[in-house]
């Protein structure tokens, strides 16, 4: 019994040393080797990989060119730079903006104080502030501004017409904005013919001459929703949110109000989705878009068809031209995209988490569609942010992957360059100083052929490509005349490959 178990064993270890011979014959490259490792080994998880658990290959549906996916902002944090964070609730806006102020590598970082909900972020030197955020300057042109609002407060802020570090009084806002927006138009009357995106550009430059860098963080829409009315549900109202658009606040025919009383804590969700003039529907649409090209907050000036075209069209436009925008549900590629966009690197790694407030809430498939159909406009802006994002996402890898093996291929090159260059120069010099000093190499009965070699390895070396048709002829008569055999006359010919690579690198 022993014996034929010997015997099997003896077979089995036998095939295990022929599949491995098979196996060196059959792909004996360095491929087959690394892959033999990797299956022994634990693999590597890729941080950047599919955060939301879905496919790891993406299929793009949207055409880009190549202007819309490449995002590189050569920000000047000592200069006239600065960046504009668009806050939209319950987007985990308030976790990206502290990583603005206390995560980012900087020279001089933001100044943050126990107890503080702003930070002091000055730029090297100066008493000026290079990042305009709730965590930064506060809500000083509202609370949560929008795109509407943001485009018009900003530059007035730094063109010096108030404090950017003081939160300054409803009244003086309005005064701002209306200042702003009859600057902008003409005058404070809507133009309704401006019905189009594109119509209007919003100013990226203050008059003082600095760069306005807008960045914002989207969320999907259904999980922002329910979110947003768990945060209703405890009691918030965003009451102090201005909503100015064309220079005046919304009238209350216009913004109606979905409840009375202080606020609407403890709401059903049933109730929270009956209410038409909930501004939770929709919202990362309404705050992105330019609301003056719909006459803001009046709906009787266009059919509700073409206003939801024009709002939808703008939204897409603005996102698309903004500097950057990252997405709740791609932390570590929102990280990445941020720090290639500014060169601004985090100090610690991004954290996805997938457990919120809004993901334990449980609700039927039928809620869920209602809640598609109350935000469809959102929906759609959606999609097609998270279709850009993960184009510019696989564009700047690729990006990088090609930079880096191009270093690679460059430093390669140097360094057997520079390696040859040393070499020769090194053999011609220890050769040349064996040499007495009164002794011509003419009057050597028997030169050395190596000496030959040397010496016309150096005059490559040094004077490069540039060699006339006479040191060719010269140098071919000294190879003729050594006297040397088909050994030789290889040596030479290998000596000529090394002589095109450094004069190739050089």
């Amino acid at each position: 019994m022993d014996e034929k178990s010997n015997k099997l064993l003896l077979a089995l270890v036998m095939l295990f040393l022929f599949a491995v011979i098979v196996l060196q014959y059959v792909c004996p490259g360095t491929e087959c080797q690394l892959l033999r490792l990797q299956a022994f080994s634990s693999p590597v998880p890729d941080p950047y990989r599919s955060e939301d658990e879905s496919s790891a290959r993406f299929v793009p549906r949207y055409n880009f060119s190549r202007g819309d996916l490449l995002r590189k902002v050569d920000f000047d944090i000592k200069g006239d730079d600065l960046i504009v964070f668009l806050h939209i609730q319950k987007t985990g806006g308030t976790t990206f903006g502290r990583h603005l102020v206390r995560n980012i590598q900087l020279e001089q970082p933001c100044e943050c104080r126990v107890g503080q909900k702003k930070c002091t972020c000055h730029r090297p030197g100066k008493r000026e502030t290079w990042l305009f955020s709730r965590f930064s300057t506060g809500w000083s042109c509202g609370l949560h501004a929008d795109w509407t609002e943001l485009t018009s407060c900003v530059p007035a802020v730094v063109d010096g017409k108030r404090d950017a570090r003081l939160r300054p009084s409803r009244w003086r806002i309005f005064q701002i904005l209306d200042a702003t927006s009859k600057d902008r138009w003409g005058s404070s009357n809507f133009n309704s013919g401006a019905n189009s995106p594109s119509s209007t550009k919003p100013r990226s430059t203050s008059k003082s001459g600095k760069n306005f860098h807008y960045i914002t963080i989207l969320r999907d829409p259904v999980s922002r929703y329910l979110s947003e009315w768990r945060h209703v549900q405890r009691g918030a109202t965003w009451k102090a949110s201005l909503h100015v658009c064309d220079g005046r606040p919304p009238t209350s025919e216009e913004l109606p109000s979905c409840y009375t009383g202080d606020d609407w804590s403890g709401c059903p969700l049933k109730e929270f989705m009956d209410c038409p003039y909930n501004l939770a529907n929709n919202r990362q649409v309404r705050m992105l878009s330019d609301l003056t090209l719909v006459g803001c907050y009046n709906l009787s000036v266009m059919p509700e068809k073409q206003r939801n075209k024009v709002l939808l069209e703008s939204a897409k436009s603005n996102l698309k031209h903004m500097a950057f925008f990252g997405l709740t549900e791609f932390q570590r590629k929102t990280q990445y995209l941020f720090e290639k966009t500014f060169n601004m690197n985090f100090i610690s790694p991004f954290t996805q988490y997938n457990t919120t407030r809004a993901s334990s809430v449980e609700i039927s498939e039928e809620i869920q569609k209602r809640i598609e159909g109350l935000n469809f406009l959102d929906m759609e802006l959606y999609s097609y942010a998270k279709d850009l994002f993960l184009q510019r996402y696989q564009f700047m890898r690729q990006k990088e992957h090609q930079d880096a093996r191009r270093k690679r291929q460059e430093q390669r090159k140097f360094l057997k360059g520079r390696f040859l260059q040393t070499h020769f120069q090194s053999q011609s010099q220890g050769q040349s100083q064996s040499q007495s000093p009164g002794q011509n190499l003419s009057q050597n009965p028997n030169p050395n052929p190596n000496q030959n070699l040397t010496q016309n390895l150096s005059q490559n070396l040094t004077q490069g490509p540039n060699l006339n048709s006479t040191q060719r002829e010269n140098r071919g008569s000294q190879k003729q005349g050594s006297g040397q055999g088909q050994g030789d006359s290889g040596t030479s010919n290998g000596t000529n490959d090394y002589i095109g690579s450094v004069e190739t690198w050089r």
